[in-house]
């Protein structure tokens, strides 16, 4: 299956298309685990990823993130003393119209400029101050935790800021 660069879905700019129990042939998300880490434990601090501006996160980008994220966190914090959360969840269709990719094929292919399309893939629609995913981690491990949530936002294409909360201060 050829690359597709996250710029041809990135953009909301067509109207909802979740319906999945009325779509035939829609992909599994590539997502495997929402919440990672220890979520028993009472941290100090949570940090926030948020997205700056309305984007689909393509769901095998969340994948990556995730993956990218949950690995830089276990070796250099330790598996017990974080919580990752995945916030957004891709129920967003994408669809593909495709089109020959050969010579010749203007010839062949001239009309269904607009066609509707298959499915693709899965997409989570963001919007400006959303938050994307949530680590929680005590003050020891801020600059750790920081890093990792940089590492998510590498993967997503989707400008964002980290956000953080004191969590000792808020009242439980």
């Amino acid at each position: 299956m050829p690359l597709r660069p996250a710029r041809c879905y990135k953009g909301i700019n067509k109207p909802a298309y979740t319906r999945s129990e009325y779509i035939d042939g829609i992909p599994q998300s590539k997502i495997v685990k929402y919440v990672m880490g220890n979520l028993r434990e009472k941290y100090e601090l949570r940090l926030e990823l948020k997205a700056l501006e309305a984007a689909q996160i393509r769901h095998n980008a969340l994948e990556a993130g995730r993956i990218a994220a949950h690995k830089y966190l276990s070796k250099a914090v330790g598996e017990d003393k974080f919580a990752l959360i995945v916030r957004v969840y891709p129920h967003q269709v994408l669809r593909e119209n495709k089109m020959m990719a050969f010579a010749g094929a203007d010839r062949l292919q001239e009309g269904m400029r607009r066609a509707f399309g298959k499915p693709i893939g899965l997409a989570a629609r963001v919007f400006p101050n959303s938050t994307v995913v949530e680590v929680r981690v005590n003050r020891a491990y801020l600059e750790q935790a920081k890093e990792a949530l940089r590492r998510f936002s590498d993967k997503i294409g989707v400008p964002s800021a980290i956000e953080i909360t004191d969590l000792s201060k808020v009242s439980s």
